[in-house]
């Protein structure tokens, strides 16, 4: 093996077919509006707005299960081991079907919980419940899908993530066509369309799988599957991924809710800024996901030096693309924001709160770089109590320290809840590479 195998092209080869999955999503997201926009009540759009906030929250919370497959997978790849390859997936998809069987149980009290705490008029909440009584049925492909491109990264195989969710994406738009222009199924088609679009990405994942294990000779073995050391294990850095996920999920929920304290142009104006800030993370998302393919086939490998060279060629990508960021946001922040909104109050109160957008890529770029690292070297124990650090320590203490700015305190917040979360994962990284380095060699 060579530290080519770890280099710029290696980075990019995993990095830009997760871009490109990546920029899929808000791209279906923009069907769903156009086709329940042009009904005959904005009820509807509420009603589909409502219900994918739902289970955006809903399976945002579930993603360890693509997160804490990805490195375990990896360093199996790394070892080449392919029974513990199949030992992975089988065991991963175990807890899917387990958590997406629940979910489904749990549908009707888990639906009036999250319509009792959005509270959407009457209206709204009747179209709401009938998008969420269906979309439901889909958690079990959803969850699956989530397992098997977390595994397909371990793998070292970003083409196959970009399959499912290409495949997942475009049968959901197509369908939301069909369902809802021709067939006149309202928001009863755009859910269906959601659960037929995840079930189709998952079968072509399904022949994939098939197919990327032929280059992996291993057995599957039911005795390992079920080990509950290493379901525990598993479970173990599934659980702290899930923690860690709540507080980021906390922490923007908290923006919105402080923003809406703020006045309704306050909330619109970070409504607006929030959408480049996760523009951003598509791309600075895959880079991580290239971290985690590589930092943990590294370490599955036992080579210090790939560890290294993985570590250093993330870093240096995600800090150029945060400079990009920055570049474009501060060159063009004025005219991207007016291409969000027409809205002149809008525009004039985003254009004070420019300055922390362009700031914002050079002072998050490290966490999503680290997280990639953490995720690979599977320590997620460090992840989750970072984040923790950064929420309550740093996020909240400023909000109520600095409420007196207004929204510019809110910012300065998120600004040194961003810095925190990454000067604390490069001190943990530190301390923690010695024995991550030993234990590869």
């Amino acid at each position: 093996m060579r530290l080519g195998d770890y280099g710029h092209r290696a980075i990019w080869a995993i990095a830009l077919p997760m871009i490109i999955s990546n920029l899929s999503v808000p791209l279906l997201g923009l069907v769903d509006t156009a086709v329940v926009g042009h009904l005959e009540g904005p009820e509807y759009l509420g009603a589909v707005a409502v219900g994918a906030t739902i289970f955006s929250f809903l399976f945002m919370g579930l993603n360890f299960l693509r997160m804490g497959t990805t490195g375990v997978a990896a360093q199996a790849t790394g070892r080449s081991d392919g029974t513990a390859l199949r030992t992975v997936l089988g065991r991963a998809l175990l807890m899917a079907a387990a958590l997406g069987l629940a979910v489904i149980a749990l549908q009707v009290p888990l639906r009036e919980f999250a319509l009792l705490l959005i509270a959407p008029e009457p209206g709204v909440r009747i179209l709401a419940e009938r998008y969420i009584d269906v979309r439901i049925w889909g958690a079990l492909s959803t969850l699956g899908n989530f397992v098997l491109i977390g595994w397909f990264l371990g793998a070292q195989n970003a083409r196959a993530p970009l399959i499912i969710m290409l495949t997942t994406n475009i049968i959901n738009m197509l369908l939301d066509v069909i369902f809802v222009v021709s067939l006149g199924m309202a928001v009863t088609g755009v859910a269906l369309a959601s659960v037929l679009g995840e079930t189709a990405g998952f079968g072509v994942g399904a022949l994939l799988v098939a197919k990327q294990l032929r280059r992996h000779p291993g057995e599957w073995s039911i005795a390992k599957i079920i080990d509950w050391a290493g379901i525990a294990g598993l479970a173990k850095i599934n659980g702290n991924i899930f923690l860690r996920t709540l507080a980021l999920m906390f922490t923007f929920g908290f923006i919105t809710a402080w923003g809406a304290r703020l006045g309704a142009t306050v909330l619109a104006v970070n409504a607006v800024l929030m959408n480049f800030q996760y523009l951003m993370s598509y791309a600075l998302d895959g880079i991580a996901h290239a971290a985690e393919a590589l930092v943990g086939k590294a370490i599955g490998q036992g080579r210090r030096e790939a560890v290294r060279a993985a570590v250093r060629g993330t870093l240096a990508w995600s800090a150029l693309l945060g400079l990009t960021f920055t570049a474009v946001f501060g060159l063009a922040g004025s005219g991207l924001v007016n291409l969000l909104t027409d809205l002149e109050s809008v525009r004039l109160a985003a254009e004070g709160y420019l300055p922390w957008l362009i700031l914002s890529p050079l002072v998050s770029l490290w966490s999503f770089a680290y997280d990639g690292i953490f995720i690979g070297a599977t320590r997620a124990r460090e992840m989750r109590n970072a984040m923790a650090f950064s929420t309550l320590a740093v996020f909240l203490p400023a909000c109520y320290l600095f409420g007196g700015w207004g929204n510019h305190g809110l910012w300065f917040a998120f600004t040194l809840f961003m810095l925190s979360r990454a000067v604390s994962m490069a001190w943990f990284w530190r301390r923690l590479e010695p024995s991550i380095l030993e234990a590869a060699r």
